[in-house]
C-alpha cells in the first residue's frame, strides 16, 4: 500500500473555505478516478506553522502502478484546479510514502 501526501500551506484568511472546498470538491474529484481507497485530512499541530494553516491530505493506494496512472492521467488536471482557484493562497508539495 501506498500513501499519496499532499501537504499544504494555507493562507489563514481562506483556510476555511479552502478546507470546505476540499471536503466538498476537490477530494470528491480525486476519489471519483478510482485510483485511491481511502483518504484522510490531517491538520499540523505541531511545530506550529510560522505562517497560515497546515493541512495533509493522504490518500491511499494499492501499488506504484496505480499512481503512476493517477500522475499521468488525472493529477495535472486536478492540480491546476487547485492551483486557479487559490494561486500562492495554498502551498502544495507532494510525497509519496510506502506503508510498512
Amino acid at each position: 500500500m501506498l500513501l499519496y501526501n499532499v501537504t499544504v500551506s494555507v493562507d489563514e484568511r481562506i483556510h476555511g473555505e479552502w478546507l470546505q472546498w476540499m471536503k466538498d470538491t476537490h477530494i470528491p474529484e480525486v476519489m471519483a478516478t478510482g485510483i485511491f481507497k481511502s483518504h484522510r485530512i490531517c491538520k499540523l499541530m505541531l511545530p506550529k506553522p510560522e505562517e497560515g494553516v497546515t493541512y495533509a491530505i493522504q490518500y491511499y493506494c494499492d501499488n506504484q502502478e496505480a499512481l503512476n496512472r493517477y500522475f499521468e492521467e488525472f493529477a495535472p488536471a486536478l492540480q491546476q484546479s487547485h492551483a486557479a482557484k487559490y494561486g500562492s493562497q495554498a502551498y502544495a508539495f507532494r510525497t509519496v510514502l510506502e506503508v510498512v
